[in-house]
């Protein structure tokens, strides 16, 4: 199954949700969710940032494609531009924050395509070269 996402960006801050639902609820994470029928990655990704944080979003270029074969999932995760502040989080969402690189909580991250997302594009940040990384999550 399809996970797609963002990685919102206002200002080099990233904006991170605290999870309002299990599986590992209250720990953060970037907004994502399963794609619907009838919509391509970049329409589902920008629907379930739309859908956690309120926020419209300009979906750029993909930065992750994890396979996660244990959930038989395949997570895809695009660099975002935020276009308006967010509002009021949507239901799966108990608050959000703008997080410069340095303030991320890394222990307090949802999942492990999360976590490796957001290390991913730190990485590529200072040189400018942001570009796609493809790989296999393993137990």
């Amino acid at each position: 199954l399809p996970v797609v996402g963002t990685i919102p960006i206002r200002d080099g801050k990233i904006l991170l949700c605290r999870r309002a639902i299990e599986p590992r609820k209250n720990y953060w994470t970037l907004p994502a969710g399963f794609m619907e029928a009838y919509e391509t990655l970049k329409e589902g990704a920008a629907r379930e940032t739309w859908e956690e944080t309120g926020a419209r979003v300009q979906v750029n270029d993909l930065l992750t494609m994890i396979d996660v074969p244990e959930a038989n999932q395949i997570h895809f995760f695009f660099l975002a531009e935020l276009l308006d502040w967010p509002t009021p989080p949507g239901i799966e969402t108990l608050e959000q924050r703008l997080f410069a690189p340095e303030e991320i909580p890394w222990d307090e991250l949802s999942f492990t395509t999360v976590k490796t997302t957001l290390e991913h594009y730190l990485f590529d940040l200072p040189n400018g070269q942001i570009k796609l990384h493809a790989y296999r999550l393993s137990q």
